[in-house]
């Protein structure tokens, strides 16, 4: 590679959704416990959307995105030259400062000097990125070819539901908003053992269908109030949440997934008149990773069809304004 080779790249230039433009980078190389990996997809997250619209931090200029699915290329370290060739998902994190209080418990999420991918360092929406060798999952032979961009919003999902569990057996589970972190939180929810119900709006129709092709019950009537052992928040959205709070049971747990994004206005005292267990989860950690790994090669979670749209990198404009609007599931990046 010449030293002065450049890419195509969504950049995140400055404050403002007007300054997410397509631009030249240079192409990055890999140093000793990095790798360099040849971006296949990477999907457009919500939190892309926020990002576009300055309501999560960022840091610019940066490359964004998050969700990426590569093939390693080349590494820094001889010791990792196994990876080459491989078909990776791949953790967001860049680096975290490894000595506060919660990275020395595991906790690394939760790290006040965390540099992630896509908003600190650049990220997926480009032809290659560069991260540490330790960022990466090696992919099963049987998934699809794109499957595996959503391998990060399902660690997101086993961070939120799996530890601890938050849905036993038998129990009844909301699940409000039927993008792909509602999707999935339901097949996770299901594969616990849950009798899941995936909610959305008249205009969900398409997403919802997909959903109960699956096999996940859905609705777009307002659930009964009092009625969920689990409710799952995952539309982002004030009245989702508000339904959820409404449609749990006394004494049941609460779980917010989706991104408001902005301050909004809840009927928060049915946390205490209800008594509800309200938790959440923030990204992922190695342990949610390595519950998202086991689920996909158990083959308890279908990935492919939340897949609803591709588009080439020269497109990301309309596709990220699609994605703000909720249309499809996932909408994913092709940057070659």
């Amino acid at each position: 590679m010449s030293p002065s080779a450049t890419m195509q790249a969504i950049v995140k230039a400055g404050p403002g959704a007007d300054q997410v433009v397509l631009r030249d980078v240079p192409e990055p190389t890999a140093g000793a416990g990095f790798a360099r990996v040849r971006v296949v997809a990477t999907g457009i997250c919500g939190t892309d959307i926020h990002v576009a619209h300055d309501e999560y931090a960022y840091e610019a200029p940066v490359v964004m995105g998050h969700e990426i699915l590569g093939v390693v290329e080349s590494v820094g370290d001889a010791a990792d030259e196994a990876w080459i060739g491989a078909r990776v998902a791949c953790e967001t994190y860049y680096s975290t400062c490894e000595t506060c209080d919660w990275c020395r418990a595991g906790r690394r999420n939760l790290c006040p000097k965390r540099r992630s991918l896509g908003s600190f360092e650049n990220g997926g929406f480009a032809r290659f990125v560069v991260m540490p060798v330790i960022n990466l999952h090696r992919l099963p032979d049987y998934l699809g070819e794109l499957d595996g961009v959503l391998s990060e919003p399902l660690a997101c999902v086993a961070q939120c539901l799996l530890d601890p569990p938050v849905v036993n057996s038998g129990d009844r589970v909301l699940v409000t908003g039927p993008g792909a972190m509602g999707q999935l939180a339901a097949q996770v929810a299901k594969a616990q053992g849950g009798d899941v119900v995936l909610a959305g709006l008249e205009k969900d129709a398409d997403r919802l269908a997909i959903a109960a092709s699956l096999g996940i019950g859905t609705t777009t009537s307002v659930p009964d109030p009092d009625s969920f052992d689990v409710v799952i928040e995952c539309s982002g959205s004030a009245p989702g949440a508000a339904t959820a709070l409404r449609a749990a049971r006394r004494g049941a747990r609460y779980v917010q997934v989706g991104i408001f994004g902005r301050e909004v206005t809840l009927p928060f005292d049915m946390v205490l008149y209800k008594e509800l267990v309200v938790t959440s989860g923030f990204a992922s950690t190695a342990v949610s990773w390595r519950r998202a790994m086991a689920l996909i090669e158990q083959r308890l979670v279908t990935l492919g069809p939340l897949i609803t749209r591709t588009v080439p990198i020269a497109e990301f404009s309309a596709a990220f304004d699609a994605a703000a609007a909720g249309e499809g599931i996932k909408t994913v990046v092709i940057p070659s």
